[in-house]
């Protein structure tokens, strides 16, 4: 078969030839377009099938110069064409000296005017060259390069006055096309919006009937919007309702890609215009419909336009009512499902569902779709922790809502909330005042607009009438608008003028409603966990462990001053009879006296913690107070009656914790001693120090009740002197028997097993215990001998053993066997010399020997860790001079405590030791006298 015989379009230069001629003579008006319209005609065709479309093709026509002769026939063309005010005629249209813009007119020329969609159509010829014409431009704007050389060259007006005064859909399609491949370069998409084409490319959705020309329309304008100020222009030119009205009109599937695409790109960061305009359009029910389309990208356009929405306050409701909140809460539980996407997608859908809380019609609705879960599943994720403190902003939308604070409440918001309290703040996007609640549009919010969601959460507590000014923010404020102060306590018959609320929330002339309160990222969990603290019963929730702590953490640890609100929290709690038996349970009594007065926090203990101490006498007032109040209710009739109940039939673990704050809240002796000694609560106590411990602080807590207590039973007994508090040294009488001319001379020397002589007096060790005096004065052999052996006997021990034989008291024999502190006493030296004193039956020595290691490893020197040391030496004495040094007044919280870690550790599961010791130092007694008649 023979090969196609070629033509002369064929070359690239013929159809460039041909298209310069053109542009040429149209430029010159010598000749008639008619006269040129086949060679041209077949020169554009080629171009645009074979030519542009070919392998680098546009690159060459670019290189080849082709650009400028094809836009000088688009202009030529566009000259040609019917204007509006001349339809048919060849001259160019007489509006575009006036044409309207929305910014200013860039210096290529001015804007043509928005033409009549009723203009008739050019002629057949002029027609066709410009399909082909501005097919070729539109292929060649796919490629960056040639898009800067037709801005370069001026072609956007052109393609504007064609858009102004060709109204066929073709041209229109193929114009709107141009445009937008244009518009994809951020410099002319300036000129396109400087130049009026967005109110004609507005016009032709209206007019326009193609779906091909209402898609090519329509990417124009979503390429147009690649910056808020380009998407704010075409809101407010009125590009978004003719969108939402085809959406609503149900377009074919290619269609509603382009305008769900288009809408997407329109609503990021989305105006008050373009919600406006997308909820006239009726935009609202399709978008929700299209939240289920099998096509995913038009079903995730749909959701994530929904989303954008929910900036805008005035469109929520209607968008509630439409089924957006189901919409956007299925979608995120979605995402956050096992196979859901990840955080960035989730993003977007975080932040709409925390926005649609902030008009009552949409919380019920969210409320009723499972949205409190998914919220305190966002806040349980480590993993959200940027969003956590919107998620708190978007739960204090649910302040008055009493069903759902205590569901809430039940999935453990409580702690969660107290826990964000000195948490980072997230990177949270700014909010603008078209962001605040719906629900009383008339009221308007101040000017001007803080960043931060939590500083722009202020115009929505005060459009809901939570407050009447940015500076008083406060739950005072119902809904409804009325002011309530805030009680300090709620209302019991078992309240007393003792009471007392923290000395700096009372501002003289001022009632704490009106005082101006600061707003910092912990604002909107202080006013929920405020809200809680107000229930008649607050304890189940607020009296916990992690909930107090939160609450300490941020009263201690705030970088500037802590929000009275959180002070008022705690005053409110201890001052509620309700919640006396939950702060003895959870031990919170002892967790506020050892925060705030004793400054030792649950982080502190064991390993000490550098904190600043400049707040610390303001802490231990305020711990005082707080102590103070709990004393009142415990002291009035109904705490008497829930501590005894409480101590007498609770669980093992509650009467434990029971006696263990009774010393903290009871100061009345009639009661601490009837609840303590008479009934037994401090065997319970004691008791439950060799068991496992019930709370991370409890040996700590347990150290600093003991010692309470100590106090209390002080003022009531006087206690036992201490033996450790020696006088002088006395005169040693066994020195002159050691010197080279000993006086009296000795008659007797003891062998010990290293082979060393000790010199003796036999009379003066006889009379010295039953032991020697059998040995050396009755029928043994030893009797006779001059040199008496002694076995199991080092020199160290044996040289107090020989001084007190020879009358030696208080001399300081008794040191030298003792080890220096820091050095153990099981096995050493001073252990031996104990053993011998008792097996020689000496118990005065044996008593010297104890108060010897008792001055050495219990005295200045001596640390917390000395204490169990000694107590493991098993000695009675020992073990109550171990107890003392623990309980006495004036010791280091963190070293008592450490101390009576070491006696429990040393203690083992033989307990009765230690409880024996401890409740002798206690009593103010000796271990094995009767003492006062103090028996527990």
């Amino acid at each position: 078969m023979a090969a196609a015989k070629p033509t002369p379009t064929d070359s690239l230069s013929f159809c460039l030839a041909q298209l310069t001629a053109a542009a040429g003579e149209g430029l010159g008006g010598v000749k008639d377009t008619a006269t040129n319209e086949t060679p041209l005609g077949r020169a554009l065709l080629a171009l645009r099938t074979r030519h542009v479309k070919a392998a680098g093709g546009i690159e060459r026509f670019r290189a080849r110069g082709g650009l400028l002769p094809l836009l000088a026939l688009l202009r030529r063309a566009s000259a040609a064409g019917p204007a509006p005010s001349q339809a048919g005629s060849g001259s160019a249209p007489s509006s575009v000296e006036s044409a309207a813009t929305a910014g200013p007119a860039p210096p290529s020329g001015p804007a043509p005017a928005a033409a009549s969609s009723s203009s008739p159509s050019p002629p057949a010829r002029l027609r066709k060259t410009l399909d082909l014409a501005l097919s070729i431009l539109a292929n060649c704007c796919t490629e960056g390069a040639c898009r800067a050389e037709v801005r370069r060259l001026g072609g956007i007006l052109p393609l504007v006055t064609i858009l102004q005064c060709v109204k066929t859909d073709s041209i229109q399609n193929r114009t709107a096309r141009a445009l937008g491949n244009l518009a994809m370069e951020p410099e002319s998409c300036g000129d396109i919006h400087s130049a009026g084409a967005v109110p004609l490319l507005i016009e032709s959705l209206t007019a326009c009937q193609d779906s091909q020309c209402l898609q090519s329309v329509v990417r124009a304008l979503r390429n147009l919007a690649d910056s808020p100020q380009h998407r704010l222009a075409l809101a407010q030119q009125g590009a978004v309702r003719p969108l939402a009205e085809l959406l609503a009109a149900a377009p074919d599937p290619a269609l509603t890609l382009a305008l769900v695409r288009a809408l997407l790109e329109l609503s990021r960061g989305c105006s008050r215009a373009c919600a406006e305009q997308l909820s006239l359009g009726g935009g609202l029910g399709p978008l929700v419909s299209l939240a289920s389309h099998p096509k995913k990208a038009v079903r995730e356009a749909a959701i994530l336009i929904l989303a954008n929405l929910c900036a805008q306050g005035l469109v929520r409701p209607a968008l509630g009512n439409a089924g957006g909140v189901e919409v956007l809460l299925g979608e995120l539980q979605r995402r956050r499902g096992p196979s859901g996407a990840g955080p960035a997608s989730q993003q977007p859908l975080v932040r709409a569902v925390c926005l649609l809380c902030r008009e009552a019609i949409n919380r019920a609705r969210l409320r009723d779709a499972g949205g409190l879960e998914l919220l305190m599943g966002l806040l349980r994720d480590p993993r959200a922790s940027t969003w956590h403190p919107r998620v708190v902003s978007a739960l204090v939308g649910f302040l008055y809502d009493t069903g759902a604070l205590g569901r809430l409440q039940a999935l453990g918001l409580v702690p969660l909330l107290a826990g964000q309290l000195c948490g980072e703040a997230g990177d949270e996007e700014e909010e603008g005042r078209e962001a605040a609640s719906w629900d009383f549009p008339e009221e308007q919010t101040p000017e001007r607009v803080e960043a931060g969601s939590f500083r722009s959460l202020r115009s929505w507590l005060i459009s809901e009438g939570y407050a009447v000014g940015p500076g008083d923010i406060s739950p005072d404020w119902s809904p409804e608008r009325c002011p309530v102060p805030e009680p300090v306590e709620p209302a019991s018959p078992a309240r007393s003028p003792a009471v007392r609320t923290p000395r700096a929330l009372r501002t003289p002339g001022r009632s704490p409603a009106a005082a101006e309160e600061p707003w910092g990222r912990e604002g909107p969990a202080l006013l929920l966990l405020s809200r809680f603290s107000q229930a008649p019963d607050p304890s189940g929730a607020l009296v916990t462990g992690p909930a107090l702590c939160g609450l300490l953490a941020y009263v201690t640890g705030a970088p500037g001053p802590p929000n009275p609100r959180a002070l008022r929290i705690l005053a409110r709690l201890t001052c509620n009879p309700a919640c006396l038996e939950a702060f003895v349970r959870s031990y919170g009594a002892a967790l506020l006296r050892a925060w705030l007065v004793l400054g030792v926090a649950p982080d502190d203990w064991p390993a000490l913690r550098t904190r600043p101490t400049g707040l610390r006498s303001r802490h231990r007032e305020l711990g005082e107070m707080l102590l103070q109040n709990l004393t009142v209710q415990a002291e009035s009739p109904f705490g008497v009656g829930a501590l005894t109940h409480l101590l007498l039939s609770g669980s093992p673990e509650d009467r434990v914790a029971c006696a263990l704050t009774l010393p903290f809240i009871c100061r009345k002796p009639s009661l601490w001693r009837r609840l303590l000694l008479d009934q037994g609560g401090l065997r319970l106590l004691l008791s439950a120090l060799s068991r496992p411990v019930p709370h991370p602080l409890f040996l700590f807590f347990a150290a600093d009740s003991l010692s309470c207590l100590h106090g209390l039973v002080s003022g009531l007994v006087s206690p036992a002197a201490s033996p450790l508090d020696l006088g002088p040294p006395s005169p040693c009488l066994y020195e002159p028997l050691l010197g080279p001319a000993p006086l009296p001379a000795p008659d007797l020397h003891f062998l010990l097993d290293s082979g060393l002589r000790l010199p003796a007096q036999r009379a003066a060790s006889s009379t010295a215990s039953p032991f020697f005096r059998a040995l050396l004065a009755g029928s043994f052999a030893e009797a006779q001998m001059d040199l008496v052996p002694l076995r199991g006997l080092s020199p160290s021990a044996a040289w107090p053993i020989l001084h007190h034989l020879h009358g030696c008291r208080g001399c300081g024999a008794a040191l030298g066997p003792i080890p220096p502190p820091g050095q153990p006493l099981l096995g050493s030296e001073a252990e031996e010399a104990l053993e011998a004193a008792g097996r020689f039956l000496l118990p005065e020595l044996e008593q010297e020997l104890e108060e010897a290691v008792g001055r050495v490893h219990l005295g200045p020197q001596g640390g917390p860790e000395s204490v169990g040391e000694v107590f493991r030496l098993g000695r009675p004495r020992l073990a109550a001079h171990c107890a003392r040094w623990t309980l006495g007044p004036g010791q280091c919280p963190r070293k008592r405590a450490l101390a009576l870690v070491g006696l429990v550790e040393a203690a083992g599961e033989e307990a009765g030791p230690l409880t024996e010791a401890l409740l002798a130092v206690l009593m103010g007694v000796e271990l094995g006298s009767r003492g006062p008649s103090l028996d527990c």
